[in-house]
Formats: C-alpha cells, sequence, structure tokens
C-alpha cells in the first residue's frame, strides 16, 4: 500500500478517535457501536500498510490511551448506577436497620398491588 494511502488512513482514523472521546463525554454510548465497527475496519486497514511505510502511531496511541481511559470511566458509573438502583430495588422488599448493640432488624416490606376502581 502506497505512503499517502497508509497517511489517509491514519488520519481517518484520528477523526474517529476524536469522534469515539465526543461520545464519550456526552454519554453518548448508542454511538459507540457505530464507531466500533468503523474503527475496527480501519485499523484492518492500517495493517496491511507495509512496515516500511507505515505512518508514526505515537499519537495515535495516545488518544486510543485516552479515550480508554474515558471508556473506563464511564463503564465504572454504569456500574455504580446498576448497583445504586439494586440497592433501591431491594429496599422495596425489606429494609435493614441496626439497633444500639449492633443486632440487625429487618422491616419487611409491604408490597400491595391493589387496584381501585371509582364510578
Amino acid at each position: 500500500m502506497e505512503p499517502e494511502t497508509a497517511k489517509e488512513i491514519l488520519q481517518a482514523l484520528d477523526d474517529l478517535l476524536e469522534q469515539e472521546r465526543s461520545a464519550l463525554l456526552t454519554g453518548d454510548l448508542d454511538q459507540m457501536a457505530v464507531l466500533l465497527d468503523r474503527k475496527t475496519v480501519l485499523i484492518d486497514a492500517l495493517n496491511t500498510v507495509e512496515p516500511e511505510h507505515q505512518p508514526d502511531l505515537d499519537e495515535i496511541r495516545g488518544k486510543v490511551r485516552r479515550n480508554q481511559t474515558l471508556l473506563d470511566g464511564a463503564l465504572q458509573g454504569i456500574r455504580q448506577v446498576a448497583g445504586r438502583m439494586a440497592a433501591l430495588r431491594q429496599l422495596r422488599h425489606s429494609f435493614d436497620t441496626y439497633d444500639e448493640s449492633g443486632r440487625r432488624h429487618t422491616i419487611e416490606g409491604a408490597v400491595t398491588r391493589q387496584v381501585e376502581k371509582r364510578a
């Protein structure tokens, strides 16, 4: 593959990494799946470039690391939200309290599902 084509691939990958960063910062996780497909195609194309024609990838590596850090943070936030939602669901069924001696007491929640019909 010609050096000019390698530069075009690298520029397209650079642009895509900026789009990915923007999607991560705005929380547009749906866009991440679309970008992943395009990124895979570009990386595969870059892997076909002859080693002597490969451009310097240091800047791209830095952007990939930056985006990976952002993605890790987003995943950590999603896990925390999921944990908090599970805790809130648990509160619907029971609530644990502790007395002055440290013994746990469970207060059962009564979930009533009634439909009131009015005329």
